[in-house]
């Protein structure tokens, strides 16, 4: 019975299409990515040939409009493919990847016809690289505090100041960019296109991370750096809304990384736990193994179903602040349990390079920090339901 009710719940969500849609993108996984890795992975970089490779054949513009080069799709057609490409397990890959699902919706839903031409529609094809400048090394979650400034001289805004912790700094063509055109608080922020090359503009180099090493996480700088005004985002000081309106979407991603970690957590743990003898016997054989292998499933198949209501009524157009704040917190804390007790039982093997549980224990800590913290996160609810 168990099965059969798991089976109608999946197809409450997924459709047919959807299901060959996965096909597609699982055979590419396993021929493109899989294989390069722990390659990737020694590199500090994949090669920037795979964006192309994904924008040619619309993994990453999937819900995006037609007319900026996206891809027909509903929210679990982008479901799938995120899915799909986090069960790679190079979590830093995916990261840098989906930066353009972070960055490009306020040139999508604020910009110009001729800022979606010359912004939007070549990061789609995989023919440019686009990140999201807002963290910066005085705040991360507290957005309405940004320091960097940007001052409006003639057709120019001068912008000064520095963000941290940014998704594909060091290869991206552009930033969408977080600046402070007005006083302080919320209501004096803007959004700005920085591309690299403009004058005043510098990048870092790498960040040293403790995972997602595939990923190139940097400082960006602005000393003086002249940005074009027509390279504004809608409209002046309204950027912290934007934001606002990015988050859902950002922190859903969140919760499908942390499932499909926990999913290969608990895949590679009933594999080892099936071939590995203690005393004369597999540890399957063990009922404190079965029990802590029945804990995960368990809370795995209750985060997952609690994802898929969620994303289900975001596609409806129906607002999920509270509940994606709490999908989103559920999923890290049956993530960070999850590969914990995965490294457990690999025992020593765990704690090897090498193995995927000990590279997914090491990506898996960013999730509860990325995208708003578990704090923030419990803010959020705790102001909703009050």
């Amino acid at each position: 019975m168990g099965a059969s009710s798991n089976q109608s719940s999946y197809h409450e969500y997924f459709t047919k299409e959807h299901d060959l849609f996965r096909k597609v993108v699982r055979d590419f996984v396993k021929k493109e990515i899989i294989p390069f890795t722990e390659d990737w992975e020694e590199a500090g970089e994949f090669p920037i040939e795979l964006y192309k490779k994904v924008g040619e054949l619309g993994f990453s513009s999937i819900g995006f409009p037609e007319d900026c080069g996206g891809t027909d799709g509903d929210t679990f057609l982008q479901l799938v493919a995120s899915e799909e490409l986090c069960r790679s397990g190079c979590m830093g890959m995916v990261a840098s990847l989906g930066s353009l699902n972070i960055s490009l919706p306020p040139i999508i839903n604020h910009g110009t016809p001729e800022q979606k031409e010359k912004f939007a529609k070549p990061v789609l094809e995989g023919d440019r690289i686009s990140a999201l400048g807002i963290t910066e090394p005085s705040g991360g979650s507290d957005v309405a505090n940004l320091k960097t400034t940007a001052v409006k001289e003639g057709d120019f805004y001068v912008v000064n100041g520095s963000k941290t912790f940014i998704t594909s700094a060091i290869r991206a063509d552009q930033v969408t960019c977080a600046v402070r055109t007005g006083g302080e608080g919320a209501h004096g922020i803007s959004f700005l296109v920085i591309e690299k090359g403009t004058p005043g503009f510098s990048v870092s180099q790498k960040l040293k991370k403790t995972g997602w090493l595939a990923s190139d996480t940097g400082e960006l700088y602005f000393d003086n750096c002249r940005v074009p005004a027509e390279n504004l985002i809608g409209e002046e000081n309204m950027g912290f809304y934007y934001i606002m309106e990015n988050f859902q979407s950002e922190r859903l991603s969140m919760c499908i990384m942390a499932n499909i970690t926990s999913e290969l957590c608990l895949e590679e743990s009933i594999k080892y736990a099936k071939e590995r003898e203690a005393f004369g016997k597999p540890l399957t054989g063990f009922q404190v193994t079965r029990h802590k292998l029945a804990d995960m499933a368990t809370m795995l198949e209750a985060s997952k179903e609690f994802t898929y209501r969620v994303a289900a009524k975001m596609g409806a157009g129906i607002d999920q602040t509270k509940e994606v704040s709490m999908a989103k917190n559920f999923a890290c804390t049956v993530s960070d349990k999850v590969t914990f007790d995965a490294t457990q039982i690999f025992g020593g093997y765990g704690f090897m390079k090498g193995y995927l549980v000990e590279r997914l224990f090491r990506d898996n800590r960013i999730l509860s920090i990325g995208g708003g913290t578990q704090e923030i996160m419990k803010e959020i609810i705790s102001k909703l339901i009050l």
